[in-house]
């Protein structure tokens, strides 16, 4: 190879780190935007405001559940009980607010007290009787199932008051929702021009400033637009709210501070994170009491948009909040996963439940198509281990 080629060569690859992106993310998008399409295709209505807002509306439990599993999964352990305490703890929320006629925020701080509580429960019996985290979730998720039909009388419970209706029910007003779209525009711009005068600052190769403002403005149409279809309809579904506080709260805690790098690594290599000093107990410990949690919570969410404490709530929520972690890029083998990988699976499952609802499948066809996007998915994860430590 003569010099000018190696130069070529040298730029090519320089013009093309500009643009480098994550290939599970990418693959993750494409396939989102090609499900959208197929179903825009085959049902007019899919693409419309009112069932975009309600398609957000609807992957918003499974996002809350998605977040706390990701933890789980990158600690090397799995919860199999979350969907079972969505419905428990969603029925003592109903319980306390309807028939005791508590206000809603004891109702929501006891709700998730009690999440806390049984995550500490869990936890303490994977990290510290060494019990695999499998047996005790699938225990849990046995124990919660019969405890929300033994303590509600596998009754229905409703009408809830019109306060803890909002919170699974209520969209942010028109306003609010460009102020928030606004701002969150104004931090993504911010990150992105951060992170190029960094590069700058430590002297490293940083893509040229044209294609920072291109990044931005793909950005803010993303923003913007989905600001604008969501007014279209009611405003911003508030459980999205939630989604996104919640989604860039954990997702600070898991890549700024010493916990969230010290779970990765309990994942990635328990051996190697032991001898480092890491207390991986306690930290296993915190990863169940936080994803116990967020079950409360999501329990929280789905018994307002229902208006009631169904004994089917949460029901197989536990495999949808899974299934969004693996397709959102978390392996199942530990360390390696995102919250917003996680929430973007979460995105897919909905958009899957969401189409095919639309297109009036039968039911047996929607587990069937589900459950084969979650082999394909772990298949794929182990695919692309095994070629990369070939």
């Amino acid at each position: 190879m003569n010099v000018e080629a190696a130069l070529g060569e040298k730029e090519r690859k320089r013009v093309i780190s500009w643009f480098r992106f994550d290939a599970k993310a990418y693959t993750m998008i494409g396939a989102l935007l090609s499900i959208w399409l197929l179903f825009s295709l085959m049902h007019e209505r899919f693409l419309t405001p009112t069932n975009l807002s309600n398609l957000f509306l609807q992957m918003s439990v499974t996002s809350i559940l998605a977040i706390g599993m990701v933890l789980v999964i990158v600690a090397g352990q799995i919860d199999l009980s979350v969907g079972s305490l969505v419905g428990l703890t969603g029925g003592i929320a109903a319980m306390l607010n309807v028939w005791y006629d508590w206000n809603t925020v004891p109702v929501i701080a006891a709700t998730v007290g009690i999440g806390a509580a049984i995550g500490f429960v869990q936890g303490w019996i994977v990290a510290y009787r060494a019990v695999p985290a499998f047996i005790v979730t699938l225990g849990g998720m046995l124990i919660f199932r019969g405890m929300l039909f033994g303590t509600t009388g596998s009754v229905t419970i409703a009408p809830l008051s019109n306060s803890f209706k909002s919170i699974g029910q209520a969209y942010a007003a028109d306003i609010i929702g460009w102020i928030f779209g606004i701002a969150a525009l104004i931090i993504a711009a911010l990150l992105v021009l951060r992170k190029r005068s960094a590069r700058l600052r430590y002297g490293f190769d940083a893509e040229p400033l044209a294609v920072s403002v291109l990044r931005m403005a793909l950005i803010a149409v993303i923003i913007l637009g989905f600001v604008y279809v969501m007014n279209s309809y009611k405003g911003i579904p508030v459980p999205f709210v939630m989604v996104i506080i919640l989604g860039l709260v954990f997702t600070f805690v898991a890549r700024n501070t010493t916990f969230g790098r010290q779970v990765y690594a309990i994942g990635g290599n328990p051996e190697a994170a032991r001898l480092s000093g890491i207390n991986i107990k306690r930290r296993i410990l915190l990863v169940f009491v936080l994803c116990n949690t967020l079950a409360a919570i999501a329990g929280l969410v789905l018994t307002a948009r229902l208006n009631a404490a169904t004994m089917s709530a949460g029901n197989m929520y536990e495999l949808d909040a899974i299934a969004a972690c693996v397709i959102g890029g978390t392996s199942l083998m530990g360390g390696t996963g995102t919250i917003a990988g996680a929430i973007i699976g979460a995105l897919v499952m909905a958009s899957l439940d969401n189409g095919m609802s639309l297109m009036n499948m039968e039911s047996f066809w929607q587990y069937i198509v589900k459950g084969a996007i979650l082999v394909l998915a772990v298949y794929v994860d182990i695919s692309s281990r095994k070629k990369k430590k070939a």
